[in-house]
């Protein structure tokens, strides 16, 4: 073989070798456009921290937690669901790791939903799962109304989307605590002069029951009290969960529960503040909606079991995608 054959044998060698590898790594490079990690995104206001867990090209979920004003830390045992797709977790503004605030224009829920629709505009995500716990599911549940398109399904995690029916719910569980419990517990509503001690021993016994069953709580409880906005919270809540006083105190979307016209799956504890019969009610004037009570767990179902909490979830989307 004379030398330029040789040569040119060499080159094309590594010309193929050259290609080959470009078509390798191109078709490894995930087909949308999500990238695992964190960062921040400027909506009105300040800057709004978010995550994207997990790589694929399955359909997301996008994840809303509660309060308002509770940061997403509480969920991170949901994170496991990104093992089969990206999960998106943000904490609203004026909480966690976003911004805090003091403006009250800006803790409204028409601006939480602002925020949201400019978060999936900036990761460019057109097709998901929405995901909304407690005060979350207020929040989702108007996202959804306003814009539907690109939602595939709901999940409605120990739902509050009526003020009036969550405020019985809780004059109910609190009926079932012991007097001294309950005593203590209506004291603190109506902002007489209490007992420092017993009014925590009360709210102890009240959130043991019916929020975080799991003792003792996880770092992530911790971390979401430890980062909890607390003006936001009062202004658009209160100042007790059994008690709405807040701009939210007239929130109430059951008339509009049957425009929903997506696979809805909700989700309750056992003993959750979301009392299960009222989930029920929910549901049952949900078209195609499911629900799924998850066993020995109170509003935190994603702390208290969070293997059936994923198991629950899955299951509703494997369902979803193979039909």
């Amino acid at each position: 073989m004379s030398f330029q054959s040789f040569t040119y044998m060499k080159r094309k060698v590594l010309s193929i070798s050259l290609g080959l590898i470009v078509v390798i790594v191109f078709s490894c490079q995930p087909k949308d456009n999500l990238q695992t990690g964190e960062g921040y995104i400027n909506v009105r206001g300040g800057k709004m921290w978010y995550q994207v867990c997990g790589e694929g090209n399955e359909i997301p979920i996008v994840m809303l937690h509660g309060g308002p004003g509770s940061p997403s830390y509480y969920l991170n045992p949901l994170l496991a669901l990104s093992n089969d797709r990206p999960v998106i977790v943000y904490d609203q503004l004026g909480c966690g790791r976003s911004d805090r605030i003091t403006d009250t224009s800006l803790m409204t829920i028409e601006n939480n939903i602002d925020h949201l629709h400019q978060l999936l505009k900036t990761l460019k995500i057109k097709d998901f799962y929405l995901y909304g716990h407690s005060w979350g599911t207020m929040l989702g549940l108007d996202y959804y109304l306003k814009y539907p398109r690109g939602i595939k399904a709901l999940i409605l995690a120990s739902p509050c989307i009526s003020i009036k029916l969550w405020s019985q719910d809780a004059d109910t569980l609190i009926s079932m605590l012991p007097d001294s419990v309950q005593f203590y517990l209506k004291q603190k509503i109506s902002n007489t002069d209490i007992d420092s001690t017993k009014i925590k021993e009360a709210l102890d016994c009240y959130f043991g029951n019916y929020y975080t069953r799991k003792q003792p709580v996880s770092e992530d409880i911790d971390s979401m009290i430890s980062q909890f906005g607390e003006n936001l919270y009062k202004y658009m809540w209160g100042m007790e969960e059994y008690s709405a006083t807040g701009i939210l105190k007239d929130y109430d979307r059951t008339i509009d529960l049957d425009k929903v016209k997506i696979p809805t799956l909700y989700i309750a504890g056992e003993y959750d503040a979301a009392r299960p019969n009222t989930v029920r009610y929910y549901q049952s004037i949900t078209p195609n909606s499911k629900l799924v009570i998850i066993k020995n767990s109170g509003h935190m179902t994603m702390q208290d079991n969070s293997k059936e909490n994923i198991e629950a979830i899955k299951a509703f989307i494997d369902q979803i995608e193979t039909n």
